[in-house]
């Protein structure tokens, strides 16, 4: 079944108490995670991409928060340089790809030559209706190799995207992340939501997956993303004929009889009406 945007449930919300308990287990077998892929010379792809605001650097910080800094890279996605112009689109990609044993993370990603370039007509109709495939090849000859691919969404709502956006406004802390640009790509929702749900339709494939979170609840999205991560690097274990060990000594962590596909079972909450 096609995934889309407009059947995401963007009332799910998770308590401040359970987020500190999942975040805690989940954060220490993402820890475990790294190392059995370190182990056994397995890369992992994430692709975050999404709506402005809708918590993809948070989710993010979490994900890496507690694993051995030297094991991952994080890439930043912004427009081409004028030198990267002169080659293929996917030229700079295939450059920061992941050694086999570390973990790449790409905020933002390929998939603009079908989102941002798209709508904002940097690339041709005949160039990004041929990227889909092109894609698909790319991440297929990633994961028939040493490496595993999941690609995330984030969704948030318009209310919530713009009360954040008055937020970033007043925090100095924080004002940096808001730009104009931000406020323009606000009245292209419609479109982005449309090509968004094209690019499911079109690129969400078993070995490299799509998964939809919503991003209104900041503490659900985020224990969502590792819960995602990890039950689908165990999966993708299981494929090769491997099993996701315990490599560390977990003794002294309290928390970890649960399981991230026994925290996976557990059903969210959703927000109440005011």
């Amino acid at each position: 079944m096609t995934q889309n945007l407009n059947d995401l449930d963007l009332s799910v919300n998770l308590d401040k108490k359970m987020y500190k308990k999942k975040l805690k287990v989940l954060q220490y077998e993402m820890l475990n995670a790294q190392q059995f892929l370190l182990n056994n010379k397995i890369g992992l792809i994430l692709v975050f991409e999404g709506m402005d605001a809708a918590g993809k650097g948070g989710a993010i910080k979490r994900l890496i928060e507690r694993v051995d800094p030297r094991g991952y890279v994080v890439h930043p996605i912004s427009a081409p340089q004028p030198h990267e112009l002169r080659y293929n689109y996917l030229q700079r990609f295939w450059r920061k790809l992941p050694q086999h044993g570390q973990i790449a993370i790409f905020d933002r990603s390929w998939y603009g030559r079908v989102l941002v370039e798209r709508i904002e007509g940097f690339a041709t109709n005949e160039e990004w209706s041929r990227a889909y495939e092109e894609m698909n090849n790319f991440e297929k000859i990633l994961t028939a190799g040493d490496y595993i691919v999941i690609k995330f969404w984030l969704q948030v709502s318009d209310e919530e995207q713009l009360k954040r956006f008055k937020e970033r406004e007043q925090d100095p802390y924080k004002s940096w992340k808001l730009t104009d640009e931000d406020w323009r790509n606000r009245e292209k929702t419609p479109l982005y939501v449309e090509a968004a749900n094209e690019m499911f339709e079109k690129t969400d494939k078993k070995n490299a997956p799509w998964v939809l979170i919503p991003g209104d609840d900041k503490k659900y999205a985020r224990v969502q993303v590792l819960q995602e991560t990890l039950a689908h690097i165990e999966r993708e274990a299981k494929k090769r004929g491997l099993h996701l060990t315990n490599v560390l000594d977990k003794a002294h962590l309290e928390d970890a009889e649960s399981s991230s596909l026994e925290l996976l079972e557990e059903k969210p909450k959703k927000q109440k009406v005011k």
